[in-house]
């Protein structure tokens, strides 16, 4: 309300936390770009809250195509049996990760990853 002020700072992805930068608003999606800690809370609050925001690589990273971590935890989230991500999403994370590992080099890993593709039915 306009006579109450913020109390607190928006939970910002940590590269962005010490840049004195505020993002109210994100241009991808009218989502507002946020800590991946903060989605983890939100999820744990509410568990069918929105996995594409959470597993945003720009939630983790300032490289919007460094899907390491974001993989890594959407199978941690998978073993605990949230599988409320889009299939689109799935191959998403599982496309951008083994390209990235088969950049480097690491081609065998990319077949593991892309051995996690959802089925095509």
């Amino acid at each position: 309300t306009p006579e109450c002020e913020k109390y607190a700072c928006c939970p910002l992805p940590p590269y962005l936390e010490d840049s004195g930068c505020v993002i109210e608003d994100d241009d991808h999606a009218g989502r507002p770009l946020r800590d991946v800690c903060f989605h983890l809370l939100k999820l744990y609050s509410d568990r069918c809250y929105d996995l594409d925001q959470l597993l945003d690589p720009r939630s983790i990273t300032s490289d919007p195509l460094d899907y390491r971590l974001s993989w890594h935890l959407w199978e941690v989230l998978r073993a605990l049996n949230y599988t409320h991500l889009l299939k689109q999403s799935q191959g998403v994370l599982n496309a951008g990760y083994a390209a990235q590992l088969e950049s480097e080099g690491l081609w065998e890993w990319a077949v593991f990853i892309l051995l996690h593709e959802p089925d095509m039915q």
